[in-house]
């Protein structure tokens, strides 16, 4: 698991090779990552927008962005957290991928970005 904190708001991630639903004989690896989100500031948030950028090993970098997190744009109490499962499919079986959030503090509009911190996609060729 990897962890970055911005003004107060902790990212954690970590990232699963889904073997099960993978084929590497056709260059298809499927990874999930299980994002929390943790509003450990004095003010309440709201995730707008996302931006990823995804590097598949030999191939170029792709950029992902787009409203809210898997068709949601959660609000964030200070002490309350919000966690979710996405996916990546890459070609290789080896990648990374990092980004950030923008979030509105609801108390005066102002915008931050957060940073999510980078992290490692891996093929267990091993796990089926």
């Amino acid at each position: 698991m990897v962890t970055a904190i911005t003004q107060g708001i902790k990212v954690s991630v970590e990232a699963t090779y889904q073997g099960k639903y993978s084929s590497p004989h056709q260059h298809h690896f499927v990874f999930t990552y299980q994002i929390t989100i943790e509003n450990n500031s004095a003010f309440t948030t709201q995730l707008l927008r996302r931006k990823w950028e995804i590097s598949d090993a030999g191939m170029d970098t792709k950029i992902v962005e787009g409203d809210g997190v898997i068709g949601q744009q959660p609000i964030l109490e200070p002490g309350q957290s919000h966690t979710y499962v996405s996916g990546c499919n890459l070609h290789s079986g080896l990648g990374k991928m990092k980004g950030s959030y923008i979030l509105e503090k609801l108390q005066n509009g102002q915008l931050i970005e957060v940073i999510i911190p980078e992290f490692q996609l891996i093929a267990d060729l091993f796990d089926n």
